[in-house]
């Protein structure tokens, strides 16, 4: 058995510009598992870097809501909903809720360096750091 407690888990940005905290990999935990499993945050108004993955990742989103990009098409999560992104897939997130973003994310085969390929610029659709206002109540 293998117990970790998150608290005890740094927080990094990745190299897409998301906050993580890799709960669970194979090269770093006494587990026999194929895939990798973290924590991750989108500050409000924020947006990840596009990238690739040479493996399929799976978000579930725990708080918040946003837009998931992959390849040409996008769809709105929120709380509760799960994205596949199969491997090799442009993706990025982007957050459109009120609040900051909470996610997991499964990578599998487990993430490797050398299998990501973040392009380093975000969409010119998007509009980052934009004003957000709440609705009127």
């Amino acid at each position: 058995m293998l117990v970790k407690r998150s608290a005890a888990i740094r927080m990094f940005t990745a190299g897409d510009s998301t906050r993580l905290k890799e709960l669970l990999h194979p090269a770093h935990d006494r587990a026999d598992v194929r895939f990798s499993f973290a924590f991750g945050q989108l500050g409000l108004s924020r947006s990840s870097l596009p990238h690739k993955l040479k493996q399929a990742e799976v978000y579930y989103i725990l708080r918040g809501r946003c837009r998931v990009h992959v390849g040409a098409k996008s769809s709105v999560l929120r709380t509760g909903d799960l994205a596949y992104v199969p491997a090799g897939a442009l993706q990025w997130l982007e957050n459109t809720g009120w609040q900051t973003m909470k996610f997991l994310c499964i990578v599998d085969p487990a993430w490797t360096k050398a299998g990501e390929k973040v392009l380093g610029k975000r969409p010119k659709k998007q509009k980052v750091g934009a004003k957000v206002r709440r609705p009127r109540r």
